[in-house]
C-alpha cells in the first residue's frame, strides 16, 4: 500500500473530498476516491475523513493507496497498423485515442488487448501480465510507431538500447508560437507534479530528461518541429515544449486549455524508430507517414502563410 501526502491549496476550500482527490489522482475515479474515504484510507491529523467533507483550504491529507487489482489482458480482434514485422518483433503505428496497456478505466481496447490477438502466445513475458513485450511506451492521445518485443531476448535486447540510447525515437509536433532559435536542447528533470499528481513537470529532484529539437516550418503563431528523445520520461516532449513557452497544439494539460483546431488531443507524432536489430546487431529504421490529423493541421497552417 502507497501512502501520499497531498495539501489543498487556499483556492480549493470548500471542495468536496471525493472530488478533489480524482483531480489529484490520475489512477482514481470520483467513485474510487469515495470507496477510499469510506474504507478510511484518507485521513486529516490521523482521523479518517467522509466523503463528502469540505476542505477547508491549506490542510495536508494523508491518503493509502491500496495495491491495484490486477487486470488480465484479454486477447482482443483489433486492427493493428503494422510497419515492420519478423519473427523477434513488431513495430505498430498506432493511433490517437488508443492506450498502450490495460488499466483501471482502460481495461480491454488496448494495444496489449490487440497484440495479444495478432501475436498469441509469441510474446515477451518481461513486461508482466499487464505489459506483455510492451518495451517503451507512447501517450494515449500521441499517435505514431511503437516497438514490441516477441521473445525475452528481444525484450532485454531493446531496453539495453532504451538506456544506452542506441535506439532513437523521433518524433513530429506543431507548437504554439515562433521557437527563436532553429535548433536546440531542452536538458531539464521530469518528475510527478508536486502540485498536480495528474501532470509532470520539471523539478529539481526529477528524473534526468534530454529533448533536441529542430524547426522544419514555420506560420504564423505557430512551428512545425522535429524532436529526437535521449531520454524518455513520461510526458517528456509535452513538458519540455512547454517550458520554453511553446506548448505543442491540442495539449490542454499543458498548454491552453482550448485549441482553435479540433485535434482531440495532441499534435505529436513518433515517426521514426531506429534501433539495433536483437537477431543480428544490425541498424534498423522504420518510419511512419504522418496521419491525417496532422497533415491536416499543417494545410491549414499552410494558407495562412
Amino acid at each position: 500500500m502507497e501512502t501520499i501526502f497531498l495539501t489543498a491549496t487556499p483556492e480549493e476550500k470548500g471542495r468536496r473530498l471525493d472530488q478533489f482527490l480524482a483531480e489529484q489522482l490520475e489512477e482514481l475515479t470520483r467513485s474510487a476516491a469515495q470507496r477510499l474515504a469510506e474504507e478510511e484510507h484518507v485521513l486529516l491529523n490521523g482521523k479518517p475523513l467522509k466523503k463528502n467533507y469540505k476542505l477547508t483550504g491549506g490542510e495536508t491529507l494523508e491518503v493509502h493507496l491500496p495495491d491495484p487489482e490486477p487486470i488480465d489482458a484479454v486477447p482482443q480482434n483489433i486492427p493493428l497498423d503494422i510497419a515492420y514485422e519478423d519473427e523477434d518483433l513488431l513495430v505498430i503505428n498506432k493511433p490517437k485515442g488508443m492506450v498502450v496497456h490495460p488499466a483501471p478505466g482502460n481495461p480491454d481496447g488496448t494495444v496489449v488487448n490487440a497484440v495479444l490477438y495478432h501475436c498469441g502466445e509469441s510474446l515477451s513475458g518481461i513486461g508482466g501480465a499487464f505489459r506483455p513485450g510492451i518495451v517503451h511506451r507512447i501517450d494515449k492521445d500521441t499517435s505514431g510507431l511503437l516497438i514490441i518485443a516477441k521473445n525475452d531476448r528481444a525484450h532485454q535486447y531493446l531496453s539495453e538500447q532504451l538506456k544506452d540510447h542506441t535506439l532513437a525515437r523521433t518524433y513530429e509536433a506543431v507548437v504554439i508560437g515562433g521557437l527563436k532559435e532553429d535548433r536546440g536542447t531542452v536538458n531539464a528533470p521530469i518528475g510527478r507534479s508536486p502540485k498536480d499528481r495528474k501532470k509532470m513537470a520539471i523539478v529539481p529532484d526529477g528524473r534526468h530528461a534530454v529533448t533536441h529539437y529542430e524547426v522544419i516550418a514555420r506560420y504564423p503563431g505557430y512551428t512545425h518541429i522535429r524532436c529526437k528523445l535521449e531520454t524518455g520520461r513520461t510526458h517528456q516532449i509535452r513538458v519540455h515544449m512547454a517550458s520554453l513557452g511553446h506548448p505543442i497544439v491540442g495539449d490542454e494539460v499543458y498548454g491552453p486549455s482550448k485549441s482553435k483546431f479540433d485535434l482531440q488531443g495532441q499534435c505529436l507524432h513518433a515517426r521514426e524508430l531506429t534501433f539495433l536489430h536483437p537477431a543480428d546487431g544490425q541498424l534498423r529504421l522504420v518510419k511512419s507517414d504522418l496521419p491525417e490529423y496532422f497533415t491536416d493541421l499543417l494545410h491549414k497552417l499552410r494558407r495562412t502563410v
